[in-house]
């Protein structure tokens, strides 16, 4: 298993969520979710404006395996998008956590991100789930 960020907190359906120095949050999937899907083949963004409340599906991702929804870790309004995972969607096969991120959040609410998973519960939640 890869490395977890501590600086992420997480969804139990695996996308992560970072706070950026300006208050925005940024979403991606983790490292297990993109092994599990396998090599993705196409991401669909969602459009920049578009509001999600907190759990909301807001984004998809799909593989040679299946496709799978990605949800909003927060209630917030989409500020902007990854556009270079159109071209190339496997960069959230490379890089997960960095240069595979697929959207962010302007939040509704900066303390919903505090009942998020920090990377140690996250990390347990990855253990459960491989028992």
């Amino acid at each position: 298993m890869s490395e977890i960020p501590g600086d992420l907190r997480f969804l139990k359906s695996h996308e992560w969520a970072r706070v950026e120095d300006d208050g925005s949050v940024r979403v991606g999937i983790s490292a297990h979710a993109q092994s599990q899907l396998g090599d993705l083949v196409y991401v669909e963004l969602p459009e920049v404006g578009a509001e999600f409340d907190a759990g909301s599906a807001c984004a998809v991702v799909e593989s040679v395996k299946a496709a799978s929804d990605i949800y909003a870790p927060v209630a917030g309004r989409v500020i902007a998008v990854n556009d270079a995972l159109t071209d190339k969607p496997e960069i959230i096969n490379e890089d997960a956590f960095g240069e595979g991120w697929i959207f962010a959040l302007a939040p509704s609410d900066s303390e919903e991100i505090g009942s998020l998973l920090d990377a140690d519960a996250y990390a347990e939640l990855l253990r459960d789930e491989d028992h």
